[in-house]
């Protein structure tokens, strides 16, 4: 047992910490991410296993807009598949539902630290992918980003699966299995397309013209059947939501979230690698472009791609964070010949540790959008589906989207209220104080209006919300006091 716990070179011990601070993290760090992670999934699906359509994204939803929106159903899907197999065996309370879901995106995202692993004991040595293995597992972001439902983070287990086949096997077979496998990955996620072309251009300009031809048959084989065969079902065509996602991106997706900054992924990929470790780490990913070529022009090509599209969101480029730190440690290797280079190294390397650990163990057993979750979890099995919610944000603190999910109303209506002097609504079953500002002033002001108010729950934002809030005021996580309207 002591072997396995503190031989820090043996492959089972990075597997085994790995999956144990994943396993906290998914029982202990509830809620959601941000809006994607819910909103766009989990949200999606459950009100599909309670007859509803939440996004409206279903053609004979009421409020569907007449085309495809661009998501596709394939992790969604899986999602609803979940939901259904929890309502057969009756387990339906929504934080446990979520603790499962957990779980099961705990032990998926294994597979991105056996594979780095894997990837980089045949690109280079054994000493490398210890290296690589540790970072994979307890780098104090991936914990906590592996258990949430995004779509970048899912995707980055089929994606490394398929090029470990691509790289450890020399047949028609396996350049068919890895090309499915990273045709699967698209499916979750279409933009990992990019990086796919990139591993066609590299088997194309080395003339390796059977795996080219087997890995594109495996992509074209798996997107078929995921995009469609189910959008065909759906829809009456196949294809259908991948060609809503294309042509929404090239008609509105420029003007969403514009942002100049053509350095934001570098800063990010250098930041979550923390100061100075990850620009070496930067260092050694551009040193390797011409011996690792197979995984560097990929993720090359996945980096300067979402560089230019003027749609910038730091969480698109995690699908490619293990190749940057595989090539990364690998590449910054060969430099440590010379004395300079080596002792930054050992002096990065530790610095990180030191930073790292205290990160991981935060994030771990922290939330996020707790208020949030807990307010709607207040009124589950007890507020009625058609309810009435004031939002009541008048202290100098935003409202926020609330997720449904977590109350089971799905026919619920939300009122937004941010200053005392806006018409307020005859009725509603309950209100959400946000925030402290004025609260007992607040508070007296609708006893007057509406009678007897009575308090139903305290919820207070995590610790990571309180610092997120802090560093970006736009963030709305705020405290949330729930009274019921008598």
């Amino acid at each position: 047992m002591r072997n396995l716990l503190f031989n820090f070179t043996s492959f089972k011990t990075i597997l085994f910490w790995g999956l144990f601070f994943r396993l906290i993290t998914a029982v202990f760090s509830e809620g959601y991410g941000m809006h994607d992670d819910h909103f766009l999934t989990i949200e999606a699906a459950a009100s599909w296993m309670n007859h509803y359509d939440y996004n409206g994204w279903l053609p004979w939803s009421p409020d569907n807009r007449g085309k495809p929106e661009g998501h596709s159903f394939t992790y969604v899907g899986l999602n609803y598949l979940f939901f259904g197999v929890l309502k057969m065996i009756g387990l339906i309370d929504p934080k446990i539902a979520m603790i499962l879901n957990r779980l099961i995106h705990a032990l998926l995202s294994m597979f991105v630290v056996y594979f780095g692993i894997r990837i980089t004991e045949k690109l280079a040595s054994r000493k490398e992918a210890i290296i690589v293995g540790w970072i994979l597992a307890l780098l104090w972001l991936m914990p906590f980003m592996s258990v949430r439902n995004l779509v970048e983070m899912v995707s980055a287990p089929f994606l490394m699966w398929g090029i470990w086949l691509l790289l450890n096997h020399n047949t028609k077979k396996y350049f068919f299995l890895g090309g499915a496998l990273v045709g699967l990955s698209i499916s979750f996620r279409y933009q990992i397309a990019i990086f796919t072309v990139g591993v066609a251009i590299f088997y194309f300009f080395t003339k390796q013209w059977r795996p080219l031809i087997f890995f594109v048959l495996g992509n074209v084989f798996t997107f078929s059947i995921t995009q469609g065969i189910v959008d065909f079902f759906i829809w009456g065509y196949p294809f259908a939501e991948f060609w809503g996602y294309v042509t929404y991106n090239m008609n509105e997706g420029t003007k969403y979230l514009p942002n100049t900054n053509y350095f934001m992924y570098f800063y990010v990929l250098f930041g979550v690698l923390l100061f100075p470790f990850g620009v070496l780490i930067g260092i050694g990913f551009f040193k390797s472009f011409k011996k690792f070529s197979i995984v560097f022009i990929p993720t090359l090509l996945f980096l300067l791609f979402h560089t230019f599209y003027p749609n910038r969101q730091e969480r698109f480029i995690l699908s490619i964070l293990p190749f940057f730190i595989i090539i990364g440690v690998i590449g910054f290797q060969s430099l440590r010949s010379n004395q300079f280079w080596d002792r930054l190294w050992k002096f990065s390397y530790r610095f990180f540790w030191i930073l790292n650990l205290p990160l991981l163990l935060l994030f771990v057993m922290t939330s996020s959008k707790i208020s949030r979750v807990d307010a709607m979890y207040s009124l589950y099995n007890k507020a009625p589906q058609n309810a009435t919610i004031l939002l009541e944000g008048s202290g100098n603190a935003g409202t926020s989207m609330m997720p449904k999910f977590y109350s089971n109303t799905w026919h619920c209506s939300f009122i937004e209220k941010i200053t005392l002097d806006e018409v307020l609504p005859n009725k509603c079953n309950y209100i959400f104080f946000f925030g402290e500002g004025k609260l007992a002033h607040r508070i007296s002001f609708y006893r007057k209006k509406y009678g007897k108010i009575t308090l139903v729950k305290k919820c207070k934002p995590s610790l990571i919300d309180s610092i997120v809030k802090k560093i970006n005021p736009r963030n709305v996580n705020e405290y949330i006091e729930v009274w019921k309207v008598n």
